[in-house]
């Protein structure tokens, strides 16, 4: 009787798990973001989600086969990586070269580096519009998605497509979302007073002081512009073609149904928020597994002294020589095991405590118990497990959000931030001091790793109950705020104070006609007298 029940049970799960099952249609960005997209693939194809993904041929980083997801191929029009490696050399360039400039010319080099910057990423998005426009024109290909019958689409919004094909298959859409193509997310659904919330790039924390604020209020108003001047000339023709010209395009990519937002309010400073935002910050992050045994036996060698690490992320491998020889020599002088992600040609500086390594395996070594400091760009990713495992750091922000991610660890006393410009041996170990030394940065840093971890819900689990809850739902569209669909001047009660201002006006113009009026009745004959 009680293996009879036990299988009536597990028949009764079986149905369960396969009437929540739906379809997925992922429309990703390619490169490092494809990291946090695949965490979320993996989990859906777990939960029993039949996934598809949307690939380019030449694809950097996501493969054709997947045993998670059937991919969906589409002609690459190339240049992806290239377009990145450009403009990481060039933002890398504006760094170095800060150093020794003058003013004048410092402030000509960044005027230039931005206008190539501008130059590669219009490049970029509209090879993006053009697969879109690719896509849409394949009538056999589009027959086949709408056949698929897929429940939602999820996607980057850092490019796009996914939004723009979302729309045109009439599907509710999900953003695995931190940046967009028009700007930093919260910017963009949620209120945003400059008053105390530092815009993107300004590197300040929300005690601003009055000049800080004129500061930022003028680089959101540039920073904004120069957002739309890359982005509107790619998508917005795109969006009239195919959806009419009585389509809003600065509301368009505002109306997914779920915000998945890679962020919260542990790492990032406290601001207004909105009902259909998600957070999952750290959902990527999970406990340490074991190291390999020959890196294993390197971090146990290091004794009582511990290890440091250091990586720059997936896009910068190797630093120019001089530099890297700076790091290598400071390296040198700590008593601490060095394990650093390098992949240039060996160093002289290069001392025996440092072992140089192609790939190493982030998150288990910063939960290693040896573990003593991070020295890291500043990608979210590890700004995030570097939090989770309560790991101090010794930041090296190079370009793109990492100056910003850094600056707001330094202000939550996890971090020290080293100029790479004035980087050399005698900095950076001045840094690895302070941070090695100053149980304050430690301290801190498990703070935050408590306030992380403890949540009802885990972020990743999260992540996937509100995917799952668009899909059981068909969208989530009691969650959107008119607000996304108003104008500025009405958002702002700019036409009501017009009005009120108007009718005072008024009123006030018929109390003195009346006052006036008044006056000649009771007083008729004194004009005349006066002449």
């Amino acid at each position: 009787m009680k293996v009879h029940h036990l299988s009536l049970l597990s028949l009764l799960w079986i149905q369960l798990t396969t009437t929540f099952a739906g379809k997925i249609l992922v429309f990703p960005l390619d490169g490092s973001h494809w990291v946090n997209m695949r965490i979320l693939i993996e989990e859906l194809h777990s939960k029993g989600h039949e996934i598809t993904v949307i690939r380019e041929s030449d694809s950097w980083y996501i493969s054709e086969k997947s045993p998670m997801y059937t991919s969906v191929t589409i002609p690459g029009l190339g240049g992806f990586k290239e377009n990145f490696d450009t403009v990481v050399s060039q933002q890398l360039a504006v760094r170095l070269q800060s150093k020794d400039s003058s003013w004048w010319t410092l402030f000509w080099l960044i005027f230039e580096t931005r206008q190539l910057v501008v130059k590669q990423f219009t490049e970029f998005h509209k090879k993006v519009s053009d697969i879109v426009v690719q896509m849409f024109e394949d009538e056999s290909l589009m027959q086949s998605l709408r056949d698929a019958k897929y429940d939602l689409v999820l996607t980057d919004p850092g490019i796009g497509g996914g939004a723009i094909l979302a729309r045109r298959l009439e599907l509710p859409l999900v953003y695995n979302v931190r940046w967009t193509i028009q700007g930093e997310a919260h910017f963009l659904i949620a209120p945003s007073p400059l008053s105390y919330i530092p815009f993107t790039s300004t590197e300040m924390t929300d005690k601003m002081t009055f000049p800080q604020r004129i500061i930022n209020v003028l680089s959101y108003i540039i920073g904004m512009y120069g957002l739309s001047t890359i982005s509107e000339p790619n998508y917005k023709p795109v969006v009239r073609r195919y959806f009419g010209p009585d389509v809003d395009y600065s509301t368009f990519f505002l109306e997914a149904d779920i915000w998945l937002m890679r962020n919260d309010f542990i790492f990032e400073f406290p601001r207004p928020t909105m009902p259909n935002i998600v957070y999952i910050s750290g959902f990527q992050c999970k406990p340490s597994k074991p190291l390999p045994a020959d890196l294993e036996e390197f971090v146990q060698s290091s004794g009582d002294h511990g290890i440091v690490i250091m990586t720059l992320g997936t896009l910068v491998g190797k630093l120019p020589a001089h530099i890297s020889e700076e790091i290598a020599a400071a390296f040198a002088q700590l008593p601490q095991k060095v394990i650093w992600r390098y992949t240039g040609e060996r160093l002289a500086n290069l001392g025996n405590n440092t072992l140089t390594v192609d790939w190493l395996p982030q998150n288990d070594l910063l939960g290693h118990p040896k573990i003593r400091a991070f020295v890291a760009h500043g990608g979210t990713n590890g700004v995030q497990e570097a939090i989770y495992h309560g790991v101090p750091v010794v930041g090296i922000p190079l370009f793109f959000d990492q100056p910003d991610n850094l600056s707001r660890l330094k202000a939550k006393g996890g971090a020290v931030v080293v100029n790479i410009a004035t980087l050399d041996r005698h900095v950076l170990a001045e840094a690895l001091e302070a941070v090695l030394h100053n149980s304050t940065y430690r301290e801190n840093m498990q703070k935050l790793s408590r306030l992380q971890r403890d949540q009802p819900v885990k972020p990743l689990d999260k992540a996937v109950f509100w995917i799952e809850y668009v899909m059981r739902h068909k969208g989530a569209r009691h969650l959107r705020t008119q607000s996304l669909k108003m104008s500025w001047i009405a958002y702002n009660s700019i036409d009501v104070l017009a009005a009120l201002f108007a009718a005072v006006l008024l009123l006030l113009f018929i109390c003195i006609s009346v006052v006036k009026l008044m006056w000649r009745i009771i007083f008729p004959g004194r004009k005349a007298k006066r002449e």
